[in-house]
C-alpha cells in the first residue's frame, strides 16, 4: 500500500469513528417517559435536541388579575418540572405556581421527599390573588425523582381545594412584654429592645471583590420578636451559604415557621450567600427554639467575623 493510500484509508476510518461517536457516544441516554408520566400524574413533552422531558400543570383554576389584565397559564401561570439524564443519574428542575396559602404545605412535601427547594419569590406586582413561585430540584433515579415530584403536585392539587389557613394573633408592638433573657438563653445571642421589638442580629460574612462584607453591610441573620411570652411574633431573615439552605429550611418548617422568600441580595460574592425570609406566631420560647435549631444547622463560618 502506498503512503497516499494509507493516509486516505486512515482518514476514512477516523471519519467513520467520529460519525459513530456523534450518533452514540455523545447521545444522552433515553429517559423512561412513560414512568415519569405515571409517577408524576402529568403529561409532558420531550425536547429531543436537549434530551429533556418536561411535565406541565397549567393553573387554569386560578382567576388572576392585575388591574383589568387577566393572567392565563400561558402568561406565566404554569407549574412544571423538567427531567434529563446526567450520566447514570437523572436531574430534575421545576417551578411550582401557588397561591400564598399553598406555599408552606407544598414546600413541606418537597423537603420530606428528598427534593431541594432552591428559590421562592413573586413574578408579578399587584396581582389578585397573590401568586408565588417555588423552584425545586434534585438528583437521583427516575423513579425517585418522578415519585417525589408526583407527591408535590398531589399536594398542590389537594391544597387547591382546601388551602391551609395562616396562623394569626393579636399583637401590637406598643404592648410588647417579652422576657428578653429567655430569648438570649435559647438563641445564645443578645439583642436590643426598641419600639416594642427585640431584635437579634448575627453576621454571616462573605467576600466581594476581595473584601470581607459582614453584619453591618447586611450580610446577616436577624430575628425580631414582638408580643408577649405567651403569644409572640418572630420575623426575620437567614443569611446562608448555598449548602446550608436545605438544613435551615427543614429546621424552620419543623418548628412551623412560615417561609416567605428565598433569594439572593448580592452578586459575585464568595462564598455565595442565599437569604431566606420567614415569620411565625407562637410562644416566644418556642419561636426562639426554632430559630436556634436553624442556626445550629450552619457550621462555623470559614471567614473571620
Amino acid at each position: 500500500m502506498t503512503i497516499k493510500a494509507f493516509i486516505a484509508l486512515t482518514s476514512m476510518i477516523f471519519c467513520l469513528q467520529s460519525k459513530v461517536f456523534a450518533q452514540t457516544g455523545s447521545k444522552k441516554p433515553e429517559l423512561n417517559i412513560a414512568k415519569i408520566e405515571e409517577l408524576t400524574g402529568l403529561k409532558g413533552n420531550y425536547n429531543k435536541s436537549e434530551g429533556v422531558f418536561k411535565v406541565s400543570f397549567p393553573r387554569d383554576d386560578l382567576e388572576v388579575k392585575v388591574g383589568k389584565v387577566k393572567l392565563t397559564p400561558a402568561l406565566g401561570l404554569t407549574a412544571w418540572t423538567a427531567f434529563t439524564k446526567t450520566g447514570d443519574q437523572v436531574m430534575a428542575m421545576g417551578d411550582i405556581v401557588m397561591t400564598e396559602r399553598q406555599v408552606n404545605a407544598v414546600m413541606d412535601v418537597a423537603l420530606k421527599n428528598g427534593l431541594e427547594v432552591t428559590a421562592l419569590h413573586n413574578h408579578f406586582f399587584q396581582e389578585e390573588p397573590r401568586i408565588f413561585f417555588m423552584h425545586i430540584g434534585g438528583m437521583g433515579t427516575e423513579e425517585f425523582l418522578a415519585g417525589a415530584v408526583g407527591k408535590v403536585f398531589a399536594k398542590l392539587k389537594e391544597t387547591m381545594k382546601n388551602p391551609p389557613a395562616f396562623p394569626t394573633a393579636n399583637i401590637d408592638p406598643a404592648k410588647t412584654k417579652l422576657t428578653e433573657q429567655i430569648l438570649v438563653e435559647v438563641i445564645g445571642h443578645a439583642g436590643e429592645l426598641k419600639n416594642g421589638v427585640y431584635k437579634i442580629s448575627i453576621g454571616r460574612p462573605t467576600k466581594m471583590h476581595g473584601y470581607t462584607m459582614g453584619k453591618a453591610m447586611g450580610v446577616n441573620t436577624w430575628a425580631a420578636f414582638s408580643g408577649t411570652d405567651q403569644e409572640a411574633l418572630v420575623i426575620g431573615d437567614f443569611a446562608m451559604y448555598e449548602d446550608e439552605l436545605q438544613g435551615v429550611l427543614k429546621a424552620l418548617r419543623k418548628g412551623n415557621i412560615q417561609v416567605v422568600a428565598i433569594h439572593n441580595h448580592m452578586t459575585h460574592e464568595k462564598p455565595r450567600v442565599v437569604f431566606l425570609h420567614y415569620w411565625g406566631i407562637g410562644p416566644a420560647k418556642s419561636l426562639a427554639a426554632s430559630v436556634k435549631a436553624a442556626l445550629d444547622t450552619q457550621p462555623k463560618s470559614p471567614l473571620k467575623k
